[in-house]
Formats: structure tokens, sequence, C-alpha cells
């Protein structure tokens, strides 16, 4: 069996983690396709999203601590946390924005998939939690990126108790953007997906690439950097070509090009 199967229309790629029998855990090998799929992905010029979902009713249950289970195999357990780091990184540093539709448990590296993908989209069903306390695995890395999603005593009580969020506990903390009911999930991120691509690539490119920038900067250089960004956004042929079409009344044509107009 597979463990991650991609797919999708020319615009929009599916990502599926699609090993249910393990809870669709984070291993070494499923890491290991997640990475490649999303780098072989954004090769592509067409792409404008990418949507990561899963196989049966658990989203991911986080590590496989089957592979974690042997005390003094210390390479190997660096190996797991370091790629799962590089893949959690690598989502927020893809040029295309990159949604989570969850339907189901989320849990862990799991729960940290989740809230390291730009949207996420849950169903009602949906729980999120970090439980490695319980078994004595602080769930160091999954703070990481729960700790810059959740405020911050919401995020450690998740990791002082391994408690779970509910799906709306979860919109209303900021872990997802959406919740809709189970038959609607696919609909409701389809819609998101579709909506997204009818923006330029470039400036979306642009856009993802200065927001993660300037969240982790003070103030004033924040504005002193994204003042710059948004000059430099005028200069693409994109960016002239929305406020020529807006002006004109019309749809714009997108070239998604990095070039700037002359």
């Amino acid at each position: 069996m597979q463990n991650v199967v991609a797919g999708g229309s020319s615009t929009a790629s599916t990502i599926v983690l699609n090993n249910p029998r393990r809870r669709n855990a984070l291993s070494l090998p499923m890491l290991r396709c997640l990475r490649q799929d999303l780098l072989h992905d954004v090769k592509s010029r067409e792409l404008r999203v990418i949507v990561i979902a899963a196989e049966g009713p658990v989203f991911c249950s986080g590590h496989d601590l089957k592979e974690l289970s042997t005390e003094d195999d210390v390479k190997h357990h660096s190996q797991v946390f370091e790629l799962c780091a590089e893949v959690m990184t690598l989502i927020q540093k893809l040029p295309v924005p990159v949604i989570a539709k969850v339907n189901g448990l989320a849990t862990a590296a799991g729960c940290q998939l989740v809230a390291s993908c730009d949207i996420a989209v849950a169903s009602e069903k949906s729980k999120f939690a970090t439980p490695g306390v319980n078994i004595g695995l602080f769930c160091s890395t999954p703070a990481v990126a729960l700790g810059r999603s959740l405020p911050r005593k919401v995020a450690l009580e998740m990791l002082f108790t391994g408690e779970p969020l509910s799906a709306h506990e979860a919109l209303m903390h900021g872990l997802v953007s959406k919740v809709v009911p189970e038959d609607k999930l696919e609909e409701e991120t389809m819609k998101i997906s579709h909506k997204i691509c009818e923006s330029s690539k470039s400036v979306l490119a642009l856009g993802k690439a200065t927001f993660y920038r300037q969240i982790t900067q003070d103030l004033d250089t924040a504005y002193k950097m994204t003042t710059q960004v948004m000059v430099d956004n005028l200069t693409l042929r994109d960016g002239q070509e929305g406020i020529e079409a807006f002006i004109q009344k019309r749809k714009p044509v997108w070239t998604h090009s990095q070039e700037e107009k002359k």
C-alpha cells in the first residue's frame, strides 16, 4: 500500500495520507513520500494550490511509536524528527497555499501538520490533541507549530494535559480556518481551492513568503519590509494587470510570471 497518493487537476493537487491501518502515522517512509510529493507538485508551472487529505477515520496520529521504541537507536530517532521538521517548514516555504482537509483525529505530529498548513478545513467530527505527555514523550516539536497558531495558554494546556480540542474549539482558537458538516467538507475545501486558483500565482507566492517573514519581526521592521514588498508587487506584470483590470472593470488576465512589467 502506498503511504501517500497524489492526484488532482493541473492547478490543484491533492496529496492523500494513505495508510489508515497505521492511523496515517508519520513514519519515516510516510514523511519521505510526503516531502517527495510536495516537492514534485510544486515543480508544475500550472499548480496553484495543494490540499493534504487522508484516508480513514484518523487524519494523522503523529509519529509511528514503533519506530521510536528502541532506546539506543539515536541516529534513526534523529532522522525521524529532523525530516518531520523539514516537511513542516517546507509547507510554509512552498510558493503555493497548502490546505489541510481534516476529517477525523489529528494528534501529536498530525496536529503539528494541521497547524503548519496555511489553511485548515475540518469536519465537525474532527479532534485535535498533543497527548505525548501521557506516554512520556512531550510533544516538543508539535509545540513549535501549535505555539505559532494558538494562544499560548491554550497551546500549553493541550501540551500539558494531552486533552483534545473539538473542531469548534479548534476554530475558536485559530487552529483551523473553517468547520463544516462531514458531507460538506469536500465541497468547502474545493470552494477555497478554486477561489485561490483565480488569483495570480506570482502574487500569491510573494504574499505567502512575505507573511511568514513579517510574522516573526517586530512591528517597525515588519512594516518597513512589507512596504518595500508592496512596491515590488506593483512592478510585477500581474500587479499592474490586476489594477488595470479593476479600473477597466474587466477580469484580469494573469501571466503568473515573476517578471516585472516593462
